[in-house]
């Protein structure tokens, strides 16, 4: 399932901004002998989108799975704002069930959330608005496989936000779509991110892709190879809309492979 509700208090305000949400402190997560992160420190701030961006196998979506508390972390700690926070994650693959249409796919973590029960009209209507969010309401009675793989990962993301998040993981969710897609969405994506019709309000997205990264979001966290540490820090001041060949954004993403490189 793409969307994990991580927060069973629907009704809680949304967080203070420019206040931290998340604060990551000394984390260590190690798998028997395999240490895959270490002493890692990191702090996500209200209104922030920050992209994740190492190596393969260096600790990205552990990190990420170790926020949404599916990962147990050996050491170190991670603190909410507010026991209240919600958050949703969105994984590579979208996960749709073949045998529900997409309304009924985005309903599954409402079901779930209720014990198997069926959703009432009001939860159908908020489903309904997610589908509009990510322009796919025409499509509310499709079945996946009538769908194209970037409406798949639309549904996907229309299902991550039914807990209406105020933090979304997101794990490399466009990275199998060909590049036109791929760019279509992820402006998709912040135009969401953007438009305050949700209480979203906080992103941490893994990815592969130095030049997404660079142009989506306003840190860019530069991994190192396993165990995963911060090399660096690197804030992005471009106005949006960014392009990768507008220039300050080229010499962002120049420095940033520089950095990616000189770990190898």
């Amino acid at each position: 399932m793409n969307a994990i509700v991580l927060t069973n208090r629907l009704n809680a305000a949304p967080a203070a901004p420019s206040e931290p949400v998340l604060s990551i402190a000394a984390l260590h997560v190690r798998f028997g002998d395999v240490v895959a992160i270490e002493n890692l420190s990191l702090t996500l701030r209200r209104g922030e989108f920050v992209s994740l961006l190492g190596p393969s196998g260096c600790g990205k979506s552990t990190l990420l799975k170790a926020v949404a508390d599916l990962v147990k972390p050996s050491g170190g700690e991670i603190v909410r704002s507010d026991l209240n926070l919600r958050t949703g994650f969105m994984f590579q693959k979208p996960l749709l069930l073949p045998w529900r249409t997409t309304l009924d796919n985005v309903l599954l973590p409402t079901e779930i959330q209720r014990g198997g029960n069926a959703v009432d009209s009001a939860e159908r209507q908020n489903a309904l608005r997610m589908l509009d969010l990510v322009r796919l309401r025409d499509f509310s009675d499709a079945y996946p496989q009538q769908l194209s793989g970037g409406m798949q990962q639309r549904a996907a993301l229309a299902r991550a936000l039914m807990c209406d998040p105020d933090v979304l993981l997101l794990d490399e969710p466009f990275g199998a779509l060909d590049e036109l897609t791929r760019d279509v969405l992820n402006e998709e994506l912040i135009r969401i991110w953007q438009s305050k019709k949700t209480r979203l309000a906080t992103v941490l997205m893994v990815t592969h892709s130095i030049p997404e990264a660079v142009t989506m979001s306003d840190r860019v966290i530069v991994l190192s190879s396993r165990p995963a540490r911060i090399i660096e820090d690197v804030a992005v001041a471009c106005p949006r809309p960014r392009a990768p060949e507008d220039a300050d954004t080229a010499a962002i993403i120049r420095r940033v492979r520089a950095m990616v490189r000189s770990d190898r």
